[in-house]
């Protein structure tokens, strides 16, 4: 990733909701507010907060979700962004499954991203972070 990249890794927590319809797993991916990506819904980490309840507390923000959360992570990844002052970062996330029970009518992020469930297949073809593409592909080899 090289040094223009920054020495520190930024850390950051994400739910990936699933849900099953008809014997099928479904994730849900929600787009970026600025270019329009296919990601899923994640926040920086946050001293005296848990990383699943974090990952909770975005999968509402962001696209309005409600559940249970995994208490330990199914995996975790690495991305680069550019920060709002024009610095970058190398970021990592812990990726904590969200059991989705709930859509709520009214959300802070509500409007400002588009939303799909996919089979996790599908959603790994979406996305533009590798690592975050590899973890969606195991969930389809365990679910084999």
């Amino acid at each position: 990733m090289g040094p223009a990249w920054g020495r520190e890794r930024r850390r950051q927590c994400a739910a990936l909701p699933i849900r099953e319809r008809d014997g099928v797993l479904h994730v849900l991916l929600i787009t970026t507010r600025g270019r329009g990506r296919w990601v899923i819904p994640k926040g920086w980490a946050e001293a005296g907060v848990a990383p699943h309840a974090l990952a909770a507390r975005e999968a509402f923000e962001e696209a309005g979700l409600l559940g249970r959360t995994a208490e330990q992570p199914i995996g975790a990844y690495s991305y680069r962004k550019r920060l709002p002052d024009g610095r970058r970062a190398v970021c990592q996330v812990e990726v904590f499954t969200l059991e989705v029970e709930a859509r709520a009518t009214d959300w802070p992020e509500r409007g400002q991203r588009r939303k799909r469930w996919l089979p996790p297949l599908e959603a790994a073809a979406l996305v533009s972070e590798p690592g975050l593409a590899e973890l969606l592909l195991g969930l389809c080899r365990e679910a084999a």
